[in-house]
């Protein structure tokens, strides 16, 4: 099983882990890969840009390379996608995820309950 983490997911599991749900370590524990998209490492710059979350992105870069998480880079594939998702969200940043779990193909990991209605693709958590 191959694994992309949203954004929440990969939050908690790097700086807050008593936050991370049983059932997502247990799935993050059988997975072969985990994967990170650029997305999210784009969403957590603008948010630690604007004051919203205090995160090091250099230092959580570091930690993704020692804990030998995957980098998932946003394709144009992953993009062409998005314009064809039902909009049941309409976070920008869910929903690149939600296209690069389909495309690739890979689990979506994610805390958002609005998710699980884009198919069996992602878990809810």
């Amino acid at each position: 099983m191959r694994i992309l983490l949203d954004t929440n997911i990969l939050i908690w599991t790097l700086s807050e882990p008593k936050k991370l749900p049983k059932e997502a370590k247990r799935l993050m524990d059988l997975s072969s890969v985990l994967y990170v998209s650029a997305a999210s490492l784009w969403e957590i710059n603008i948010k630690a840009s604007l004051g919203k979350i205090k995160i090091d992105v250099h230092q959580l870069i570091r930690c993704l390379h020692d804990l030998d998480i995957q980098e998932l880079p946003v394709t144009w594939e992953h993009t062409l996608l998005v314009k064809d998702l039902p909009f049941h969200h309409h976070d920008p940043f869910d929903r690149i995820l939600v296209a690069q779990a389909m495309s690739e193909p890979l689990i979506l990991l994610t805390h958002d309950a609005a998710l699980p209605q884009y198919g069996e693709l992602v878990k809810f958590v």
